[in-house]
């Protein structure tokens, strides 16, 4: 067993016990952070040095050291790549695709005859490939950010709908009684008693999103691109074996994708503060 490979087993149970050992601590705010970044810098640290006491090839697994220094050399590149694809393609169809079914779903719940005849057709739609998807919409709506925005909305619209569905109906039979004795209208039992009711599964459904939204911007991408953007940088870095690269998109897109979900997740924690999930 060479250096590497003996120094590999080494640290990882070093951190691993070190883990284990926290994990046991009282769990205060800083322990929570600590526990998750030991663990990921261990993963790091043991594939740099498995990639190196194998001598596995760059052109397979570049070490993280590589991918780092890809990285800094090519900010200016990835940050186009990013504001292409993350801004222009996975936040506008965010947006447009949550806020649609959003209102949607309202609807929805004012008619039970849209309730029954459009929910089901959503769930079809949802199972649809999106690889299947995106080469028509690239079609339709051309190769700029507007195909990616439209992929994106497809991907984010249903989930977002039966979320926010189901969560107007989460209401118990005595809250609407007592909103039915006090002769509420329906905007005011909307506003009142059912879209706080069905925060929660409102920001369920945004979560879901988020992930979803990068997903698919990055395939549409796949199927029709200007020169620009995170998935025509991949599909062009592959063919070319500059894997560094490659991975150095995956982690701008993994940073992008886990800061929207943080965000949205304050936002939860600051609108459902009442709520039990949100209760320290």
């Amino acid at each position: 067993m060479n250096m590497y490979l003996l120094g590999a087993l080494l640290f990882w149970i070093a951190t691993w016990s070190l883990n284990v050992w926290l994990s046991h601590r009282k769990q205060t705010r800083f322990i929570k952070l600590l526990v998750p970044t030991i663990f990921g810098i261990s993963v790091l640290v043991v594939w740099e040095l498995l990639v190196r006491g194998l001598e596995v090839k760059a052109v397979l697994l570049p070490p993280p050291s590589m991918i780092a220094n890809a990285f800094v050399h090519n900010i200016p590149t990835l940050w186009a790549d990013f504001y292409q694809t993350f801004v222009k393609g996975a936040l506008s169809g965010f947006f447009i695709g949550t806020g649609a079914a959003f209102l949607t779903a309202i609807l929805i719940d004012r008619s039970p005859f849209l309730q029954r005849g459009l929910l089901p057709v959503g769930n079809f739609v949802a199972a649809l490939p999106i690889v299947g998807m995106a080469p028509i919409l690239v079609m339709w709506f051309g190769f700029g950010w507007q195909s990616k925005a439209a992929v994106v909305v497809i991907m984010v619209y249903f989930p977002m709908l039966v979320n926010t569905v189901q969560g107007l109906q989460a209401q118990d039979a005595m809250q609407r009684d007592l909103m039915h004795t006090y002769a509420a209208s329906y905007p005011q039992k909307l506003l009142k008693l059912r879209l706080p009711a069905a925060a929660p599964f409102i920001f369920n459904g945004l979560k879901i999103s988020t992930t979803l939204a990068l997903i698919g911007a990055i395939v549409a991408e796949f199927f029709g691109s200007p020169t620009v953007g995170m998935g025509f940088r991949i599909s062009t870095e592959v063919g070319r074996l500059s894997l560094d690269m490659v991975w150095a998109e995956i982690a701008v897109a993994a940073i992008a994708g886990s800061a929207f979900y943080g965000v949205v997740s304050l936002l939860e924690r600051a609108a459902t503060f009442w709520h039990p999930s949100q209760r320290g």
